[in-house]
């Protein structure tokens, strides 16, 4: 099998144009070429009135070695990497020891799937419910105003991508595409098989809740066990040379399950788990993260700012952006987490705060367009020594949650603000053409109570910067929500080559609330990541 990369056709090309093109760029015969592939298809728009589809292709022909002599040269052609996955182990007949999983978001249920695959039988547990249960909770927040603390858009079955655009791309190194393993379990799931190989695939959050009930299903056929409404109150540990070794973990209802294995793929927002990880002695440190505001525009300006005459195309569908803008106060604000047709979900996981996020659907079909519009911040920013207390970063975002509850009325209405007026510096009254998404809802009000004095000022420096590469950025009428806070873990819990934790022998952090992660794709590749170590190490552990 060869590879063909670069491969350029017109937006409207004919469905049957791609093999004559294969064979024209090949300089061979349409009888010379035995099959294709579509590996990846993007697209370039940086001219809008003459946008071309972008492929990459697999291929085979009769003279394999003679057309890669021919085209020595060519550097878009090639062999074709091997792609397929190959466990790196299996479990044997009568082991007893059954590896924990802690955590069932994307890099807990792909851990989990990988060890069952590879018959190590885990046992996965999660503090929430059910993903269909947890939808019905989070709807009570978007619909009545009811937090439900352990069931909500941050914690239950699937993690907090359950509830997001689904976006399945990723910007991390993957030699061994791990990535493609991710996605082939999706579809087997129920995901299109066109995540397979469009350029930025997603999903959406309806599909996403059966993908996450299919792959519960496959994890518990093939002998794993899954525990709903388990949280881990604390690990079981014993003294183990310059450190600890796990014995297993003790719920908070005092069940004991022993396990000399244990995931932790507990999200970001874990933020009691993460205390009594450092107050039973793991090594966790501080590590930056961003905050600022959900910011949205009709979907139809960001259409005809990136793609021209043909927004509205069905290949590109709803146009997304990605934006960075170096601050004159040495501070990066950029987007985040940008969510086409969508809208601004509350994502609070705590009592008498605020929190928001973004979400779509499959079709992306929503009037609005709306991003994280938001700004580094660094460990020194926070008040207080994060070396003696590295959970610092997690009091840092509680204060700006908290004044956002306040800025909204205090009944878990967001604060918003149209942009114009963000810009001029003064409060919003009412809200204009722009309808917010956020719900239960929103009120005007001046958000540069929500955020420190230097996010502010590099938002109000970068917005318009930004609307000179989208024009209608800046639009009066947009709107800002807030706060975003959960952009990535405010912790980092370190771990070695072996991906167990620095000074906790068995503990293997793993996923975005570890610092090891950001977005589904990543969470799933470090859950397979991790699963692989966790299984050599228990096949070599003595029994």
């Amino acid at each position: 099998m060869l590879r063909l990369t670069e491969l350029k056709l017109p937006l409207a090309h004919a469905k049957d144009a791609l093999r004559p093109a294969i064979c024209a760029r090949l300089g061979i015969d349409d009888g010379e070429l035995l099959g294709f592939s579509i590996f990846r298809r993007g697209h370039d728009a940086r001219k809008k009135s003459a946008i071309a589809l972008i492929y990459t292709i697999d291929f085979e022909v009769r003279d394999e070695a003679g057309l890669l002599r021919r085209l020595a040269g060519d550097r878009h052609i090639g062999p074709a990497p091997d792609t397929e996955y190959k466990f790196v182990a299996q479990a044997p007949d009568g082991l007893e020891e059954r590896p924990v999983v802690i955590g069932m978001g994307p890099c807990g249920f792909m851990a989990g799937l990988l060890l069952a695959q590879m018959g190590f039988r885990p046992i996965i547990l999660e503090r929430g419910k059910i993903v269909r249960e947890r939808t019905r909770d989070t709807w009570d927040l978007w619909r009545k105003h009811t937090l439900h603390p352990e069931s909500n858009v941050q914690f239950g079955e699937g993690g907090a991508g359950t509830f997001s655009d689904g976006k399945l791309y990723s910007q991390i190194k993957d030699p061994q595409f791990h990535g493609r393993k991710v996605l082939q379990e999706f579809v087997k799931a129920g995901a299109p098989e066109e995540i397979l190989y469009v350029s930025k695939p997603h999903v959406g959050t309806f599909r996403l809740v059966k993908m996450v009930e299919n792959i519960r299903a496959k994890i518990i056929a093939l002998g794993g066990e899954i525990r709903f409404g388990s949280k881990v109150d604390r690990l079981d540990l014993e003294p183990a040379g310059d450190g600890q070794q796990v014995r297993g973990v003790i719920l908070a209802d005092g069940t004991r399950i022993a396990s000399r294995h244990v995931v932790l793929a507990v999200g970001h927002s874990a933020r009691d788990t993460f205390r009594t990880l450092y107050e039973q002695g793991v090594y966790v440190e501080a590590k930056p993260f961003a905050i600022g505001f959900r910011i949205e525009h009709p979907q139809a300006l960001i259409d005809r700012a990136r793609f021209g005459p043909n927004a509205g195309n069905e290949l590109l569908g709803a146009a997304d952006y990605k934006l960075v803008h170096h601050c004159a106060n040495g501070r990066a604000a950029y987007s985040f987490c940008m969510c086409p047709g969508g809208q601004v979900v509350a994502a609070t996981s705590e009592p008498g705060r605020v929190v928001t996020n973004g979400m779509s659907q499959y079709s992306r079909a929503e009037r609005n367009a709306n991003a994280a519009l938001v700004v580094n911040v660094n460990p020194e920013d926070f008040p207080g020594d994060a070396r003696a207390n590295p959970l610092i970063g997690i009091d840092f975002q509680r204060h700006w949650e908290e004044r956002a509850f306040v800025a909204g009325g205090g009944n878990y209405d967001a604060p918003a603000q149209r942009v114009g007026d963000f810009l001029a510096g003064r409060p919003s009254t009412a809200l204009g053409s722009v309808i917010p998404s956020y719900q239960p809802g929103v009120r005007p009000t001046d958000l540069a109570s929500c955020a420190p004095d230097y996010v502010i000022a590099a938002l109000r420096e970068a917005i318009p910067a930004f609307d000179k590469q989208i024009r209608g950025y800046a639009l009066a009428d947009a709107v800002l929500t807030g706060v975003e806070t959960r952009t990535s873990s405010p912790i980092r819990i370190r771990r070695g080559d072996d991906y167990q934790s620095l000074n906790t022998r068995g503990l293997y952090p793993a996923g975005e609330g570890a610092g090891y992660a950001g977005g589904i794709l990543s969470a799933g590749v470090d859950g397979i990541k991790v699963a692989e170590a966790l299984a050599l190490d228990l096949l070599a552990a003595p029994r």
